[in-house]
């Protein structure tokens, strides 16, 4: 495992779900420990919110869940999500993980490059 601590988006944790090349790749690039990584709170209400979400979907998703380490929404992470939306053209849920990643100064990654962008642009 390399020494960088790492958040991943959403959109890595469900390309690693569906075994998708792109975000495996991304995980060996780092070489990551899968059971030392951080997700915002929010990636797993998206996770586990989308509506029709099937049972057995929804028992692999929490397995491995139960493998991250979840850091919450709180005030830091807030504020610093409302300066994200003000610099820059994106989405709340992008935000806050983007905000998450930057107020625990962890590595986010991401499929979007814009949203690499935008938390690599910010002091």
């Amino acid at each position: 495992m390399s020494g960088v601590k790492c958040l991943l988006d959403t959109n890595v944790v469900i390309g690693l779900l569906k075994q998708h090349n792109a975000a495996i790749e991304l995980i060996e690039a780092h070489q990551l420990d899968l059971s030392q990584v951080f997700i915002s709170q929010i990636t797993r209400i998206e996770l586990l919110g989308f509506p029709g979400l099937p049972k057995e979907e929804e028992q692999r998703i929490r397995g491995f869940l139960q493998n991250c380490l979840v850091l919450l929404i709180d005030e830091a992470v807030e504020q610093q999500a409302i300066q994200l939306r003000h610099k820059g053209n994106c989405k709340l849920p992008d935000a806050i993980i983007a905000a998450t990643a930057l107020v625990h100064q962890l590595k986010l990654l991401t499929l979007d490059e814009r949203l690499s962008k935008l938390v690599n642009r910010t002091p």
